[in-house]
């Protein structure tokens, strides 16, 4: 059994005629005839009284409302499948890590939503694993997270690098690392840490750093927002490893510090190399050929990361 033939049965029994049938169909009268000889064969019943007017028989006129739903529906899927092709989806959703959404996001949502005003677009915020995991189970439509290569591997996987960027440390203003330009590490690890929870790139990010230090990453407390994080450094005893763009209104209150890293080897510490995460864009293939999706796309990459004066201006 085939659609076309189905088609050519409904068209019959709306034009009560081959001929006709054969106009709308825009085939031959002959290919209609062996459309429906072929249907009949496969149901194993008549569906017309051969006269002058092509007249449902009984098995025509139970088969003729299923027929109807059928082609209606596969109508409404082409529509919307050709809709989708021609960029009028209703809706564009977007996963991204925490700092990209608070501080490097909204210009190019605003943009975005001028360029597609008809276009409901809907953004979350997650860690990248949790981002990457809805990606993939087509909650989302793109994705932008730290890398992770055993995450965005795959044929159908498109991967644009966005940016490095360095880890930094955030303490209180009164914390003793806050005396340092430039803290070693060897004093870093002294001191109790708030981390990310487990599932996040940042938190693996840093307990692999201390791992290939051998040495012991004092996690005192897990949380999973900015503020939460400000708000318990500000405290003044932990302290807290974090990307730059994670960084932006730290950088502006009084009460927090924020300072780089060293890069000088130690005895004790054999790996105190700098420490970077590396933030990327993710989508399929397929995806990336609608054009609400393709212009997103191209609007992060050619404003992501925004310049040092856009950033402070945003926050």
């Amino acid at each position: 059994m085939r659609l076309e033939q189905l088609q050519a049965f409904l068209a019959i029994a709306q034009t009560g005629s081959f001929q006709q049938a054969a106009k709308k169909c825009g085939v031959t009268q002959s290919t209609i005839s062996r459309q429906i000889q072929a249907l009949e064969a496969d149901l194993g019943v008549e569906l017309f009284h051969r006269t002058s007017h092509a007249k449902l028989t009984l098995g025509g006129e139970h088969l003729l409302p299923r027929v109807r739903k059928i082609c209606q529906e596969w109508e409404s899927a082409t529509q919307e499948l050709a809709d989708l092709i021609a960029g009028k989806q209703p809706e564009l959703c977007v996963a991204a890590i925490h700092s990209v959404c608070a501080f490097y996001l909204p210009p190019i949502l605003q943009k975005f939503c001028h360029d597609y005003s008809e276009v409901q677009l809907r953004v979350t915020s997650l860690g990248s694993d949790r981002a990457l995991k809805v990606l993939k189970d087509g909650l989302v439509d793109l994705a932008i997270v730290m890398n992770n290569r055993f995450l965005t591997t795959g044929r159908e996987m498109v991967v644009e690098v966005l940016y490095d960027e360095p880890i930094e440390v955030l303490t209180a203003a009164n914390h003793p690392l806050a005396q340092y330009e430039f803290i070693p590490w060897s004093e870093l690890i002294r001191y109790p840490q708030v981390v990310f929870k487990d599932g996040y790139g940042m938190q693996r990010l840093i307990q692999d750093k201390f791992e290939r230090m051998e040495a012991k990453l004092q996690a005192a407390l897990e949380v999973n927002t900015l503020d939460a994080f400000r708000g318990v450094v500000r405290q003044g005893e932990l302290i807290a490893l974090l990307p730059h763009s994670a960084l932006v209104e730290a950088r502006y209150d009084p009460t927090l510090a924020v300072r780089a890293l060293a890069c000088n080897n130690t005895a004790a510490l054999t790996d105190t190399s700098s420490l970077t995460r590396r933030v990327v864009m993710v989508t399929t293939q397929d995806r990336l050929q609608i054009p609400p999706i393709k212009h997103f796309w191209q609007l992060v990459r050619e404003n992501l990361p925004p310049k040092l004066d856009e950033v402070r201006s945003a926050s």
